[in-house]
């Protein structure tokens, strides 16, 4: 007989739910959440086990790792689908989500989600480090900022690189804000150190990736986009075309229809927000500040006649994926004219 197995993970402990083909619960246990902990209740070789379901989240990829490497048929489940197939149960624990994601894997009734490579798990934590010093320099900018103003002393436009010397110059002869200003604008300076040092190892590690330097060949892509493309996609055969690589950023409408009402809203906005955000700054960069003219600059910029800017770079945000899949497939590097631009599939 086959056995199903539900995971319902926390920090601590993870419930677990062990049922057979017929939905019978077999045996329900609670776990250290470690990957040597799990095999110890999988491992009896009285379950013959079919699938293991595994809710996406934080601990998801390190247990996920750990059980596959067992040889254990486990599959990680998309969160949405999870909560909505549990939001039926009148009452929510532990133990009956653990329940829940068992029965999912017996009627087979899921979504399995990409597990990335450790490779490219490494790129996204330099990418998400370096973005949260930057948001937390920026903050502490923004905050310097307000604070003065209470003060009456105005900041003004002034870049990165002048701003602390603005700053001491608007609380010089006053002891106070001297003190207090200095605290912040060492942790500033602390933060903008290190954002450079990563912000280095970032262009580093798209120099020495071939993909990356091959993406970088179009025109408003940087290192930055470049890397945390590749390490979004992570495996590019994993799409059966290269215009699924959109919806799944969330850069296609959504669209809701309900008998004769059919409306079709805005960008779904689902998928990784990182990403999406870099590919619509990418976008902005081609349209506004690159100079020279190419086929897709041209395509984008009838867009924005018909609809308007903005929706013109969210939909040259979305082709940008297209294509960026597209060459990294192929191993070509960004073609500048429409003859030599090779079809889309």
């Amino acid at each position: 007989m086959k056995h199903f197995i539900g995971l319902d993970v926390s920090v601590k402990e993870t419930a677990v739910c062990i049922v057979d083909e017929s939905g019978k619960i077999c045996r329900e246990v609670k776990v250290h959440s470690h990957p040597g902990d799990l095999l110890a209740v999988m491992k009896d070789p009285s379950w013959n086990i079919e699938r293991i379901g595994l809710e996406a989240g934080p601990l998801s990829q390190w247990l996920f790792e750990g059980l596959a490497r067992a040889g254990l048929p486990v599959i990680c489940i998309e969160t949405r689908h999870v909560k909505a197939f549990l939001k039926a149960q009148p009452n929510k624990t532990d133990r009956n989500d653990a329940r829940g994601i068992a029965q999912m894997m017996r009627v087979n009734l899921y979504r399995p989600v990409h597990v990335k490579t450790l490779t490219s798990q490494k790129r996204r934590a330099l990418l998400t480090a370096r973005k949260l010093l930057q948001g937390k320099a920026i903050a502490i900018e923004n905050d310097i900022r307000g604070l003065l103003r209470n003060f009456g002393l105005k900041v003004g436009v002034v870049g990165t690189v002048k701003f602390e010397e603005r700053i001491r110059e608007l609380v010089e002869g006053m002891p106070d804000l001297e003190e207090l200003m200095g605290a912040l604008l060492s942790a500033r300076n602390k933060l903008r150190a290190e954002f450079a040092r990563l912000h280095k190892k970032v262009l580093a590690s798209a120099e020495e990736d071939a993909t990356c330097k091959r993406l970088m060949t179009i025109p408003g892509v940087g290192a930055v986009t470049a890397l945390a493309y590749t390490a979004t996609i992570d495996i590019p055969q994993r799409f059966r075309s290269s215009k699924a690589v959109g919806p799944i950023l969330g850069l296609t409408p959504k669209l809701n229809e309900s008998g004769e009402s059919k409306r079709v809203g805005r960008i779904s906005l689902c998928g990784d927000g990182m990403m999406r955000t870099l590919l619509y700054e990418a976008a902005q960069t081609l349209l506004t500040r690159v100079t020279k003219w190419s086929w897709l600059k041209a395509w984008a910029m009838n867009v924005a006649k018909r609809r308007g800017m903005r929706k013109a770079i969210v939909a040259l945000a979305r082709r940008l994926a297209v294509i960026m899949h597209r060459m990294w497939l192929d191993g070509v590097g960004f073609r500048w004219t429409r003859e030599a631009t090779a079809p889309i599939i």
